[in-house]
């Protein structure tokens, strides 16, 4: 296809996803879920797993192989600004507040999933239908035990603030721990990428520019951002000239972090973190969210709805290792904090309650996903597996969740 086809049909692609994401938004709404598990579901209904399959003449012509790198790249724009939207509601406090009880939660939810990852990588390690055959059995482990250790931070944050939790004691235990859990998570995932380029001074200049960089935003780039937080503050708005030049900022972070072979997401997360809070934040909320979450984003869970092929679980050895996949994932993360909860002396309903919460992987599965099998590190069967479990896992949270609360409301209404 030409370059001027590839332009028109990209238009059509457009307006094809977006309506399919609201269509099934406003299914998955009456039914209680998330604008995000919508999302991951229309991708992959969009994928070769059942349009592919019913209207595979349509399939082919919406999204031709020549129009990937195309959709590849606006979601990584989205997704990058979606990452500094997150960061930029990372709040340090809540960790502090929370310290012992946000640990105890957080250590449960990365040792033990990361353990059964681990273990899991180990005996289905050699094949390849899973891992690539330039995957080390070190690179299996951590790049498992990782995706198996992701908490979907900016849905928990969601549903804490729906719920008007922010404040609450859960509220600020559940966010400080998933803040945890994620950050550690996204260092180990660091060292998998580092190690895959199978040359040591990549994996240095990987890690090494990666400490360097979260230093010099965090430590040195902060107080002079600050300025940009009094300014807005003074004027009461922010202007077009400082919406651009916070925007030449997260894409030159994510420009940096993708060059030393980390991820373009963990710049712009970090570029998140250091910018001023209180109006400045809540003038780029307003500005930026809508447009990432309702046009960008969409077009990330498609792209990895087209690498899902659920048609590669075609054994029944391999619907069990989903399913043993799923079960593992949801004890290794959702009991293991429900019981750390419960060891630090929270309520038995407020470990629930974070149990539930943590279990749920969301976008952030997805991106690690993504990125191992992008990297070469998994193979599809392998990505469609963890796909499935991200789904399963993701739709679970807003349901239990709210049986929890309602039912601890109704257990103190009746005591009442």
């Amino acid at each position: 296809m030409s370059n001027f086809d590839l332009s028109v049909r990209f238009f059509l692609q457009l307006a094809f996803i977006l309506g399919v994401c609201r269509a099934v938004g406003l299914l998955a709404q009456r039914a209680g879920q998330s604008q995000v598990v919508s999302e991951m579901i229309a991708g992959v209904l969009m994928g070769p797993s059942l349009l592919g399959i019913l209207l595979p003449g349509v399939h082919g012509y919406m999204f031709p192989r020549e129009s990937m790198p195309i959709i590849f790249s606006m979601s990584q724009v989205g997704l990058s600004l979606y990452m500094f939207l997150v960061g930029l509601e990372f709040n340090v406090e809540l960790i502090v507040a929370r310290a012992r009880s946000a640990v105890a939660v957080s250590l449960a939810g990365i040792i033990v999933p990361f353990s059964l990852g681990a273990g899991l990588a180990l005996a289905l390690f050699g094949r390849p239908e899973l891992f690539s055959s330039r995957t080390t059995p070190l690179e299996a482990v951590l790049f498992t035990g990782a995706s198996m250790s992701i908490t979907a931070f900016p849905m928990l944050a969601r549903i804490i603030f729906e719920r008007g939790l922010s404040g609450t004691s859960l509220g600020t235990l559940a966010l400080a721990a998933g803040s945890l859990d994620d950050a550690a998570a996204w260092c180990i995932l660091a060292v998998v990428l580092a190690s895959f380029s199978g040359n040591a001074a990549f994996a240095v200049t990987a890690i090494g520019g990666g400490v360097v960089y979260a230093g010099a935003v965090l430590i040195a780039g902060r107080p002079l951002l600050r300025r940009l937080g009094t300014i807005v503050e003074h004027e009461g708005r922010m202007s077009s000239g400082m919406l651009t030049f916070v925007l030449m900022l997260v894409m030159l972070g994510s420009w940096f972090t993708d060059s030393i072979r980390i991820y373009a997401v963990f710049g712009a997360f970090i570029m998140g973190v250091a910018m001023p809070r209180g109006r400045f934040a809540a003038e780029l909320e307003q500005r930026l969210e809508p447009l990432v979450t309702t046009f960008l984003l969409p077009l990330f869970f498609v792209y990895s709805g087209l690498n899902t092929r659920i048609g590669l679980l075609n054994s029944l050895a391999m619907w069990v290792l989903t399913l043993g996949v799923l079960v593992l994932a949801t004890a290794g993360k959702g009991v293991a904090c429900f019981a750390a909860a419960r060891l630090s002396g929270e309520p038995r309903r407020e470990a629930l309650a974070i149990g539930t919460l943590m279990n749920s992987r969301g976008l952030m599965e997805l991106i690690i996903l993504n990125i191992g099998l992008e990297r070469g590190v998994i193979e599809p069967a392998l990505f469609t597996i963890m796909v499935m479990m991200a789904i399963v896992t993701t739709l679970m949270a807003t349901p239990v969740f709210e049986w929890v609360y309602r039912r601890g409301e109704t257990v103190m209404a009746d005591a009442a």
